[in-house]
C-alpha cells in the first residue's frame, strides 16, 4: 500500500504499524506473546480496565534512568574541565511529589516555577536548599515562602524584584542566592539557532544590562549574587545554539569578576526529545560534552576559571517515560478532495480525551505518534487524524500516523512521549476530569495523581448541592 496523498513530506509509510521505535517509546516498551502493548511489565489493557481512560503511565524506571544519565554526563564532562555541575529537574514538564523524590535520589535538584510548584517540593522532603524558583512575576507571597522555606536560588527577572527578594530575605535574617536571567540574543529551536541583537520576549534582561543589575544586586547585604542564568529555547537539538549563548554569557561573566565573584553560570535546559520517526535528538552525552567543552574553550580564551555550571533539563527526563492510553469512540472516514483523480480521505478516529489532556497540539502544532495498544494487526496500514471529543475542531491529539485499517471503536490506543506538558498544562475543558497518572515498575503500579471525578469539578461550585448523602462523601 502506499503513502496517503494527504500524509505530509516526514511522515513514511511503515512496513509495520505495530511497530514501537525505541527512541520514541519508553524503554520497557514491547507487545507481548498477545500483541498488547506493555510498560513496566504491566500490559495496556489491564492498566485501562483498572483505571480507567485516558491515563497517563510513566515508567519509574525510565525517567530514573534518564535522571541519572543526564546527571552522570554532565557531570562527568564538567569534572573533566576542572569544574562542577549541578542538575536541576525542570518541574513544569510535570511535578508529583513521588516524581520528586525520585529525582532527588537520583542526585538532581529541583527547579520551581511558582508557589504551587514549590508548595510539591517541598512536600516530598526536597531540600529547600536544592531548589531554585524561577518566574517572570513572582508574588510577593511567593517570594517571601521561598525565602523563608531556605530556597537556595531565586532567579531576578527584573530590577523589580531586586528589591523585593532583598527586603524579604532582610526580613527573615537570611542571605538570599540569586542569580540573574539575562537574554542573550541566542533563540534556538530544535536543530536551528538564530543569533540576534535583542529579543523581544517576557523573560529575563539584556545581557547588555547585567553590569547595572548585578551591581544593584551587590548593593543588599541580604542578596548573594550566584551567576547569570539564560534559557534559549526547547525542543533544541544539538550544541551549537548553547555554545553560542554560552559565549556570549562568559563574555559579560568575565567582567563581572572584576567587582565579585562570580561562582556559577547556569545554561539552562531544552534538550528535545523524539516525539516521531523524523526527529532525531541529540545523544545526553553528547550534548553534555559539547556545551561543557564549548564552555571550557570559551574561559581559556577569556583566561578566566571555568565556574560552576548549572542545567536545568525536564522534557529530556520525563517526556518518553510517558504514555497516554485512550478508548477510541468512533471511526470515520472524511473526503477532503482529490489527488491524481483518485478521492483523498482521511480516517479520523476520535477518543476519549483530547486537548484537556494533550494542549500541544492545538497550542504549538506539535506532532506525536499512535499506536493500537490493545492488540496486534496485520491490517494494511491507514493514515489516520486521532481526534479528541473537545467542541473545538482544532482538538487534535495526533494529525498524522498510521494506524492498522481495521482500527475500530473499542479499541485501546497509545500515544507515546507524552510524559511531559501534559499533565502539566491538562485542564478541565468541556468539564472533563484531568486523568489520572500511574507510576509503573516491574509488573507494579500505583496512582501517582488520581483521577478526577466530576464530583471533583462540582464541588468548586459554590452553588452545588449534592442530591444525596452518598453524593455529599464521594471522595
Amino acid at each position: 500500500m502506499t503513502s496517503s496523498p494527504l500524509a505530509p513530506e516526514w511522515l513514511d509509510h511503515p512496513a509495520d504499524a505495530n511497530d514501537l521505535p525505541a527512541a520514541i517509546w519508553p524503554r520497557s516498551a514491547a507487545r507481548t506473546a498477545t500483541g498488547e502493548i506493555e510498560i513496566g511489565g504491566l500490559a495496556a489493557p489491564a492498566l485501562a480496565e483498572r483505571f480507567g481512560t485516558p491515563l497517563y503511565v510513566i515508567d519509574e524506571q525510565d525517567a530514573r534512568s534518564r535522571a541519572r544519565e543526564v546527571r552522570e554526563a554532565f557531570q562527568a564532562e564538567a569534572a573533566n574541565a576542572g569544574t562542577t555541575a549541578t542538575v536541576y529537574y525542570a518541574g513544569k514538564a510535570f511535578l508529583s511529589i513521588e516524581v520528586v523524590r525520585w529525582m532527588v535520589q537520583e542526585g538532581l535538584s529541583i527547579d520551581v516555577c511558582s508557589g504551587g510548584e514549590l508548595a510539591v517540593a517541598l512536600a516530598a522532603g526536597a531540600d529547600p536548599a536544592h531548589i531554585g524558583l524561577h518566574g517572570n512575576n513572582k508574588s510577593l507571597d511567593e517570594i517571601d515562602r521561598a525565602v523563608a522555606a531556605g530556597v537556595g536560588a531565586i532567579v531576578i527577572d527584573s530590577a523589580i524584584e531586586i528589591e523585593r527578594v532583598a527586603e524579604a530575605a532582610a526580613r527573615h535574617g537570611r542571605v538570599q542566592g540569586v542569580r540573574l536571567r539575562v537574554n542573550s540574543g541566542v533563540h534556538a529551536h530544535t536543530h536551528d539557532f538564530l543569533a540576534t541583537a535583542h529579543e523581544d520576549q517576557k523573560f529575563g534582561v539584556r545581557l547588555e544590562q547585567a553590569a547595572e543589575y548585578v551591581a544593584a544586586i551587590r548593593s543588599h547585604e541580604s542578596l548573594r549574587f550566584r551567576g547569570l542564568h539564560c534559557h534559549i529555547g526547547s525542543q533544541i537539538f544539538g550544541a551549537a545554539g548553547f555554545a553560542e549563548s554560552a559565549a556570549r554569557l562568559l563574555a559579560v561573566h568575565a567582567e563581572l569578576l572584576a567587582g565579585g565573584e562570580v561562582p556559577e553560570l547556569n545554561l539552562g535546559g531544552g534538550y528535545g526529545i523524539a516525539y516521531t520517526g523524523a526527529d532525531d535528538p541529540t545523544p545526553i552525552a553528547e550534548l553534555a560534552a559539547g556545551i561543557v567543552a564549548a564552555v571550557a574553550g570559551e574561559c581559556g580564551r577569556l583566561g578566566i576559571a571555568v565556574p560552576g555550571l548549572a542545567f536545568e533539563p525536564g522534557r529530556v527526563i520525563i517526556g518518553n517515560a510517558g504514555v497516554t492510553l485512550y478508548t477510541v469512540g468512533t471511526v470515520k472516514d472524511v473526503l477532503v478532495g482529490q489527488h491524481d483523480g483518485t478521492d483523498a480521505v482521511r480516517r479520523y478516529v476520535s477518543v476519549d480525551g483530547g486537548m484537556s489532556d494533550n494542549l500541544r497540539p492545538a497550542l504549538y502544532g506539535a506532532d506525536y505518534t499512535v499506536r493500537l495498544a490493545s492488540r496486534e494487526s496485520d491490517a494494511d496500514p491507514a493514515l489516520v487524524r486521532l481526534a479528541g471529543k473537545h467542541c473545538e475542531s482544532g482538538d487534535i491529539v495526533v494529525y498524522a500516523d498510521y494506524l492498522p485499517g481495521d482500527v475500530q471503536p473499542g479499541d485501546l490506543v497509545s500515544v507515546p512521549a507524552t510524559g511531559a506538558y501534559c499533565w502539566s498544562m491538562a485542564s478541565n475543558y468541556n468539564y472533563l476530569g484531568r486523568p489520572a497518572v500511574v507510576a509503573v515498575s516491574e509488573g507494579e503500579a500505583r496512582v501517582l495523581i488520581r483521577r478526577e471525578t466530576e464530583h471533583d469539578l462540582l464541588s468548586r461550585d459554590a452553588s452545588y448541592l449534592p442530591t444525596t448523602a452518598a453524593e455529599a462523601v464521594k471522595p
